[in-house]
């Protein structure tokens, strides 16, 4: 058995089975680790969707902010779009949105030494802290009143961890810390409006990727994380990052997790949008 964990797929699912075919990957034997943000912006969305609900039993999948978008468009709370109509227009809709919101914010796994989140692990959360808190959000949505729950997640929240803030606000800080960050301040605060690559002028003005920030709480497993295009793979003793910007004619990118020495393989996306 091997396991292989990958990137950014949003809907580019010619590169995903041609990443599949290159790296053999045997649904009946091996397992797949997804970093989220499996849909939307590529042209076959659904068919991602649908072919990795028919090896569910092989995949391990965290949720991604164009992910938890597709949820809410099929509440009604965010509209859709031309990428993601085909799902919500599909007869198996139902049956596709229930699977998705069964998915996780974190998966963690002690033997092979990973975890993996879609955007990352926020800095001011130990590992015990944040399983406890994907796990709160993952019953929210989930449960019977996730529509209401997850309306409430698109309106303005928290960048800053804080206990004392209402149980709306940590909520928007857990979700937003899992699927939206990238970089953050000296205080530990988020920034979600830098999009770019991590720069020298950024980190002089005390921005800077999350993974970087100092005193961050120690996480004993290393983290996988998507979500950063414009960072590309980016691998040190602590994380892995793992979107290569494969919608924006860049790469899919896999990396064999089980083995003593990480093996990876990339496939040309023939998807290209302007970032």
């Amino acid at each position: 058995m091997s396991v292989w964990a990958i990137g950014d797929i949003q809907g580019c699912n010619d590169a995903l089975q041609q990443l599949l075919t290159k790296i053999n990957f045997d649904a009946t034997k091996d397992k797949l680790w997804l970093a989220g943000d499996l849909v939307n912006r590529g042209n076959n969305s659904l068919e991602v969707l649908e072919y990795l609900y028919s090896i569910k039993e092989s995949v391990e999948i965290v949720l991604g902010n164009h992910d938890i978008t597709l949820i809410a468009a099929y509440y009604g709370i965010k509209k859709s779009n031309p990428t993601i109509d085909p799902i919500l227009q599909s007869p198996r809709a139902k049956e596709l949105i229930e699977w998705l919101r069964k998915q996780k914010f974190l998966h963690v796994d002690y033997t092979l030494g990973y975890c993996m989140a879609h955007a990352g692990i926020s800095p001011e959360f130990d590992l015990g802290m944040a399983i406890c808190y994907a796990r709160r959000i993952e019953e929210k949505l989930q449960s019977d009143h996730a529509k209401v729950w997850l309306e409430k997640m698109f309106k303005s929240g928290i960048n800053r961890f804080n206990r004392d803030s209402s149980k709306i606000d940590i909520d928007r800080y857990i979700v937003s810390a899992f699927t939206r960050m990238r970089f953050c301040y000296k205080d530990h605060r988020l920034d979600f409006e830098q999009k770019g690559a991590p720069t020298d002028a950024l980190r002089e003005k005390g921005i800077k990727p999350w993974f970087e920030c100092k005193n961050r709480k120690e996480i004993d497993l290393k983290i996988i994380f998507g979500h950063w295009s414009t960072l590309g793979f980016y691998q040190d003793e602590y994380v892995m990052a793992l979107d290569t910007g494969c919608l924006w004619g860049g790469k899919l990118t896999a990396a064999r997790i089980d083995l003593d020495e990480v093996e990876i393989v990339q496939v040309e996306c023939e998807a290209a949008m302007e970032p």
